[in-house]
């Protein structure tokens, strides 16, 4: 694992945000089990065989070093449970490249209660404080108001309407694109690591 990864954990007030292990196999598939969560992504339910070969490559990904096209996702916990709530991740936008976004799920159960934008805000700090990114992209649908009122509340500003995509982004077309430079960021509380 990239030695920078190996000791990232990120804490809020509520939540931390690690890279994960394969003990978190278990927790991980059955988050993702929920269909309504998966609305507004590009993915449906998985089988765990499928989801075992993601989940590896999950892993895996952690090998590549911050100076090389990166997509690391990381799984959000809640500080007193331990529970695993969502993940977040940072990575190349692969019709943007070398451009990175910075991309979230919560899981049904914990939808509400802010921890979408918690979650974002530190792994944001991390971004630019750690990683050195001097920006962010982020893209969503315009029908999932909950994720485009967490990117307009950490700074992200609307840039345009995909248009024109081709293969596997396709679907990305119609998705809006909003950006966050570090220059403009705003007055975010930055999470602990």
């Amino acid at each position: 694992m990239n030695k920078q990864l190996s000791a990232m954990q990120l804490e809020t007030e509520r939540l931390i945000i690690r890279p994960y292990s394969e003990d978190d196999f278990a927790a991980s598939f059955q988050l993702m089990q929920n269909p309504e969560q998966l609305t507004y992504m590009h993915m449906d339910v998985m089988s765990a065989a499928d989801y075992r070969g993601l989940f590896n490559w999950l892993l895996s990904s952690y090998d590549t070093p911050f100076n090389k096209p990166f997509k690391y996702s990381f799984a959000i916990c809640d500080k007193m449970t331990g529970a695993l709530i969502g993940w977040c991740g940072l990575g190349v936008l692969d019709f943007k490249a070398p451009d990175c976004e910075i991309y979230y799920l919560i899981g049904r159960d914990y939808w509400g209660c802010g921890y979408a934008t918690e979650a974002a805000a530190a792994l944001v700090a991390y971004a630019f404080d750690v990683i050195g990114l001097n920006q962010l992209l982020a893209k969503a649908d315009p029908r999932n108001t909950a994720s485009l009122n967490v990117l307009e509340k950490l700074g992200f500003v609307f840039d345009h309407v995909l248009e024109g995509l081709t293969g596997d982004d396709e679907d990305c077309n119609g998705e809006l694109l909003y950006v966050l430079r570090k220059e403009n960021l705003i007055s975010i509380e930055r999470g602990r690591y």
